[in-house]
């Protein structure tokens, strides 16, 4: 099944959940939760998406890359500006259960061209 969801005004968590249970096939009468559901999520329109309260100035997303001083910080700004699909992408992979699955139900996330 494919999905499209459009994402004007839309705060980027609660579409970030509408996706995941889109992805999970909680919304089908035949759901498994050991099984991955064929289910295709395509977002339009993600360069409209709004933030609530002052996310964009304080969240900070970090990346360690395992030796001493390999802490890396970037503002939420910073990442939407070069890249608004990593920031939607990794909101609805944190939100998929930490298993096996998780890294295979993601690549049913798609974005339109904007």
């Amino acid at each position: 099944m494919k999905y499209e969801l459009d994402a004007t005004n839309q705060s980027v968590g609660r579409l970030a959940t509408k996706i995941s249970e889109l992805l999970r096939g909680k919304n089908l009468a035949s759901y498994a939760p050991n099984v991955i559901p064929q289910s295709e999520v395509i977002i339009k329109n993600i360069g409209k998406i709004k933030f609530t309260g002052a996310k964009l100035q304080k969240k900070v997303f970090y990346h360690y890359s395992g030796y001493h001083g390999g802490m890396k910080e970037k503002k939420l700004s910073e990442l939407w500006a070069t890249k608004p699909q990593f920031v939607i992408r990794q909101s609805v992979y944190r939100m998929l259960p930490k298993n096996k699955m998780r890294n295979k139900i993601i690549k049913n996330l798609k974005f339109a061209k904007s």
